[in-house]
C-alpha cells in the first residue's frame, strides 16, 4: 500500500490488530465527528501544510502527524509547555527559527512551524533512515529512540512495537499507529463520498492562504476592515500574534489572509503612520509609564517598544503612541488610589501615611529602587 510506503512501513502491518481497533474506532461519521470536524476546519490551510511538507522532501501523509498532535489547533497547548500545530517545546522551537517573545509566538505561525517541523523531521529522517523513526523520534525524542534501536539490536517496526519489551515508551507506540490511523481514514475516498465532508476530497488552492506583510506594529483590525476579512477569521490564521497587532520592533511581518483577499489586499493596504491607527496619550505633570499602562490597560513595555523609548524617561506634553483603537474613550483613573509625590516625600513616609507596604508600593509601581521625583504619580492600593 502506497500510504504505508510513505513512511517506510512493510504492508504487514496493515493486520497490526492495535492499529485497526483504532482505524475502525474512528471509521464512523457517528464515533468520530470531532476527525472530520477537525479537517474541516483545517480545509483552508491544508493546501499550504502538504506543500511546504513537498518542498522539505517530508511525505505529505505527515500531514496527520500534525492532526496527531494537536487536531490542527493552533491553540493547542500541553502541560509540558507545548504549543501549536506542531506542539513545539520552546527550546525546539527557538532551534528552528521560532520566535517566542512578548508579541508573538510563532510555534502557533501555520507556516512559520510547518516549515520548522518539516525541517526537523528531515533531520530525523537523515538521522534514523526511515519515515516512520522520525515519527517515532519526534514523539519521544532522538535520544530516546536511539537508545532503544541499540537495546532491541534493530530499528525494524515490528520489534520497537513489541509491547512485553518496551523498547520505546507506550505513548510512542500507539503515536505511529495513530498517524497511519489517521492517513488511512483521510486517504480513504469512499468512504469520505458517502458521508457529508465529501468536499474534503477536493481542497483546491483557492481555499488557501496567502502570505502578506505589515509595518511595524501595524493593526489587524484595520486589515478586517480594509480588506472585508471578519476579525475572528483573522484572528485564526494568526493564532502567533499575541496582541491584535504585529511586533513593533520588526520593519515588515507576515500575516496570513485567505487567498482570495489577496488581490483585494494588494489593491487597498498602506502603511499608515501609527498615530493615525492608535491612542495617542500627551504626557503631563505626574505621567510615567506604569500609570499610563493601567490607565490605558496596555503593558507599560510595550509602550515603552511602540514609542521606541531607551529609558523610562518621559518629559512634559511628550506624545505617546498607545496600541489601542483612536475611537476608545480615556479610561478613567479613580484618583483616590493613586498619590502625587510631593517635596519632602519619601517611600518610607507615603507607605505609612497610606498604610501599605514599601515593598507593595515598589510591586504596584515597578520601582527597582527607593528613588522617587516630585510629581510622580504612585499607585497606592492594588
Amino acid at each position: 500500500m502506497a500510504l504505508l510506503e510513505s513512511f517506510d512501513i512493510e504492508a504487514s502491518f496493515l493486520y497490526d490488530p492495535i492499529m485497526n481497533k483504532m482505524k475502525n474506532k474512528k471509521s464512523t461519521i457517528q464515533k468520530n465527528k470531532h476527525f472530520f470536524k477537525a479537517m474541516d476546519e483545517a480545509y483552508t490551510f491544508i493546501p499550504a501544510i502538504k506543500s511546504i511538507l513537498a518542498e522539505h522532501g517530508v511525505p505529505p501523509e505527515f500531514l496527520y502527524l500534525a492532526m496527531a498532535e494537536s487536531n490542527f489547533s493552533t491553540r493547542a497547548y500541553s502541560k509540558k509547555r507545548a504549543s501549536g500545530l506542531w506542539q513545539f517545546m520552546p527550546a525546539t522551537g527557538k532551534l528552528y527559527g521560532l520566535k517566542i517573545d512578548e508579541y508573538v509566538d510563532e510555534r502557533r505561525d501555520l507556516i512559520k512551524s510547518t516549515k520548522a517541523a518539516a525541517k526537523y523531521l528531515s533531520h530525523l529522517h537523515k538521522r534514523f533512515g526511515k519515515w516512520y523513526l522520525a515519527a517515532i523520534a519526534y514523539n519521544c525524542g532522538g535520544g530516546r529512540l536511539n537508545y532503544a534501536i541499540k537495546k532491541a539490536g534493530s530499528d525494524e517496526l515490528s520489534v520497537l512495537l513489541d509491547p512485553k519489551k518496551k523498547y520505546i515508551p507506550r505513548e510512542s507506540r500507539y503515536y505511529i499507529r495513530k498517524i497511519v490511523a489517521l492517513a488511512m481514514i483521510g486517504h480513504d475516498e469512499q468512504f469520505l463520498m458517502h458521508s457529508e465532508y465529501e468536499h474534503l476530497l477536493n481542497r483546491a488552492n483557492a481555499y488557501s492562504i496567502s502570505t502578506v506583510q505589515l509595518s511595524s506594529g501595524d493593526s489587524i483590525k484595520r486589515v478586517s476592515k480594509m480588506v472585508g476579512i471578519p476579525l475572528k477569521e483573522l484572528q485564526k490564521l494568526n493564532r502567533h500574534l499575541k496582541y491584535d497587532f504585529v511586533p513593533p520592533y520588526a520593519k515588515k511581518y507576515d500575516i496570513y489572509i485567505p487567498y482570495i483577499k489577496l488581490t483585494e489586499f494588494k489593491q487597498k493596504y498602506h502603511p499608515e503612520p501609527m498615530q493615525n491607527i492608535y491612542k495617542v496619550h500627551v504626557v503631563t505633570r505626574g505621567d510615567n509609564l506604569s500609570y499610563i499602562g493601567k490607565k490605558y490597560g496596555v503593558s507599560y513595555k510595550v509602550i515603552k517598544d511602540f514609542n521606541k523609548l531607551k529609558s523610562y524617561r518621559l518629559s512634559l506634553k511628550q506624545r505617546l503612541i498607545i496600541p489601542i483603537d483612536s475611537r476608545l474613550k480615556k479610561s478613567k483613573v479613580d484618583t483616590r488610589d493613586y498619590y502625587m509625590v510631593k517635596k519632602g516625600d519619601t517611600l518610607d513616609s507615603i507607605s505609612k501615611a497610606h498604610k501599605v507596604s514599601i515593598q507593595n508600593l515598589k510591586l504596584q509601581n515597578h520601582l527597582r529602587g527607593n528613588m522617587i521625583k516630585i510629581g510622580d504619580r504612585l499607585k497606592i492600593n492594588e
